[in-house]
Order: structure tokens, then C-alpha cells, then sequence
């Protein structure tokens, strides 16, 4: 019989089905203690109900979900070893800071003094040490967040469930909360596994991403397995800004693939089995603009320019359709209306499946 430890979790062919409409189907998945895995996709694409499953507050149509090692499949939320971090912060509001993140502790017959002294333990961890006896409205968006994080923590779960936990924050303060979420994980070596439909969020916490489409796993990795190596348009357009060139691959073999791309033929130094047509992956920092339009193989005109500070974004349009490119903020920026080379490095080419 197979092993599973503490903080691990596991589902076999799991089903969920609402009626006649299928939110899961036949999903199977593995997260090792002390992972942080994202479960990451459009809406409606299954993840959340993964983790609603994970929690105990929906139950599976078909399939198996085994928690640490235990059964837990038609085990209700109140009697597996999760917490779960909501999106709106779900915080007492009549009650104190430090009240709230005791709140489970003593529901769990814990002697109210030994839970409070947890409580300001979690929010020591959490950094926010001395803000215990404030309410709830007294805190900004990022500070209840990260009382919601103590919350959770505070109760020892094997595996700790964030759900799209910072979507109701401002761009700036999401990273450094996000930080801060992936530091305490670490820290306490939690088993979690994390909601958001934000593939940047995903990259950055994540030691693993689950890509999910259409109620399936569409492909899982390393953030940098997925950015990299994408297994179709779907994902080189989901992890990371692409361009997805139409192609034709001519011949395949150990010592590369040649396809034609435009009007010209390139020799891609990677081994693939597609054959005809497929979509040439082209990331917008890879792509290189010549304003002389000199020693290049492709041309094309510049229909927008964006200053963005550290960076310049351009689109251009050249012979294989509309391309957008990244460059650094460096000399004079090319202007709209100029014809430029466009010039790229095949090692950095990726060929997927055209649909």
C-alpha cells in the first residue's frame, strides 16, 4: 500500500458533479508536505472546488481524497486538520484582534488564557505583535489579512488553504503580503495549497503550479517548467506574456526542427514531435527591435509605444501578424510609424500544438 505523510494530499479520480453539470472531472493530484501548490486558471475552470473539496466543504460525486495519510473523503469540514483562509477575511468585527485569532482555539475547548497567549504568538509571527487588542475596522486591508493568516495558523492544521487571499488588496501591498504568506509557509514548513486566478501571484509564491481548464488539469510544474517548457497556446499564453506565431514545422530530428516562420526558414535546436502546422512561442522580452533595420530577418512597423519607467512596450506588425515586445528603457525610444528589424534568438523559440 502506497505511503502518505503528514500534510500530504491526495486525489484519486476524483468526480464533482452539480446536477447535470460536471465542476471535476476524473481529477488526480499529489501535493508533498511542506509544498506550497497553486491551483491556478480562469473562472470557472475547477480550482476553487478543488480546494472546497480539500476543505470539507463540498463532497466528492466520485473518487478519493486522502489527507495525511487518512481517508477523509465523507469526512466533514469540522473534523480535518485544515484551516482555510477566505477571501474576504471572514474577521468578528465586534470582537478584538487577538479574540479573532483565538476564536478557533477556544471553540476547540482550549482555556481561554492559553488561547489568547497563542493568539499574540500568531501575531508576533505574522508581524503584527501589539495590535491584538485593536478591532478589526481599526486595521488597514493588508494588516486583517494577515490577521486571517494568524487565525489559521494559530490551529496547527496539516494543510493550510488560501483562497484568491489577496484579491481584495492593491498591487502594491499584494506583493508584500504575498511575501509574507510564502515566509510564514516556509517558516513552518505548512503544507498549503493556494487559490488565484493571478498567474504573476502564482509564480512568485509557489513551489508548484497546477494549471487548471475546463474542469481538468491542463499541465502542472515548476513556475519555471511551465514558463519555459509550455505543453500548448493555452498555457504559453496563460504563464507570462506570449506571442503565438502560426508556423509550419518542415522536418524534426535529434539535431533540431525546421520550421518556416514568415516568409523564411529557422532551425529550432529542440526535438519535437509535432508535425505541420503548430504556433511558435515567442516571449515579449526575447524579441529584439533594430531601429536601423539592418542584419535581421524580419520587418515590421511600430503601432504603439508605452514609457513604462524601467521598461518601454511596443506593438508591432510585421509579416507574421501583430507582435508585442518588451525592451529596456535604454537610448532613444523608437517612435510610432518606424519600420524596424525585428530580430530574435532561436534558442529562445518554444513550439506548441496550433490548437
Amino acid at each position: 500500500m502506497e505511503q502518505f505523510h503528514k500534510g500530504s494530499v491526495h486525489f484519486e479520480n476524483v468526480v464533482k458533479k452539480y446536477g447535470a453539470v460536471t465542476a471535476l472531472k476524473q481529477l488526480n493530484l499529489s501535493i508533498e508536505p511542506g509544498q506550497l501548490v497553486t491551483l491556478l486558471g480562469p473562472s470557472g475552470c475547477g480550482k476553487t472546488t478543488t480546494l472546497r473539496l480539500i476543505a470539507g466543504l463540498e463532497s466528492a460525486t466520485e473518487g478519493k481524497i486522502i489527507i495525511g495519510g487518512e481517508d477523509v473523503t465523507h469526512l466533514s469540514a469540522t473534523y480535518r486538520k485544515v484551516s482555510m483562509v477566505f477571501q474576504s477575511y471572514a474577521l468578528f468585527p465586534h470582537m478584538t484582534v487577538a479574540e479573532n485569532v483565538a476564536y478557533g482555539l477556544t471553540v476547540n475547548a482550549m482555556p481561554k488564557k492559553q488561547a489568547m497567549e497563542k493568539a499574540e504568538q500568531g501575531l508576533e509571527m505574522v508581524g503584527l505583535a501589539g495590535f491584538g487588542a485593536r478591532l478589526p475596522s481599526e486595521l488597514s486591508g493588508g494588516q486583517q489579512q494577515r490577521v486571517a493568516v494568524a487565525r489559521a495558523v494559530v490551529l496547527e492544521p496539516e494543510v493550510l488553504l488560501l483562497d484568491e487571499p489577496l484579491s481584495n488588496l492593491d498591487a502594491k501591498l499584494r506583493r508584500h503580503v504575498r511575501e509574507q504568506i510564502r515566509q510564514i509557509q516556509q517558516e513552518l514548513n505548512l503544507t498549503a495549497v493556494y487559490v488565484t486566478h493571478d498567474q504573476e501571484e502564482a509564480m512568485a509564491v509557489s513551489d508548484r503550479i497546477i494549471v487548471m481548464k475546463n474542469a481538468e488539469i491542463a499541465q502542472e510544474g515548476t513556475p519555471h517548467d511551465l514558463y519555459e517548457r509550455p505543453n500548448s497556446a493555452f498555457i504559453a499564453d496563460f504563464i507570462g506574456d506570449s506571442n503565438l506565431v502560426d508556423c509550419d514545422i518542415l522536418s524534426s530530428g535529434a539535431d533540431g526542427t525546421e520550421i518556416r516562420l514568415g516568409s523564411k526558414q529557422v532551425r529550432v535546436p529542440i526535438d519535437t514531435k509535432l508535425t505541420g502546422q503548430a504556433k511558435a512561442v515567442l516571449r515579449p522580452h526575447h524579441i529584439r527591435l533594430d531601429p536601423t533595420s539592418k542584419d535581421v530577418p524580419f520587418h515590421g512597423e511600430v503601432t504603439y509605444a508605452a514609457y513604462l519607467g524601467d521598461e518601454i512596450q511596443y506593438t508591432v506588425q510585421g509579416e507574421f501578424g501583430e507582435l508585442f515586445v518588451i525592451a529596456q528603457a535604454v537610448g532613444q525610444p523608437i517612435t510610432v510609424g518606424q519600420t524596424v528589424g525585428i530580430g530574435m534568438s532561436v534558442e529562445d523559440l518554444r513550439l506548441v500544438p496550433a490548437d
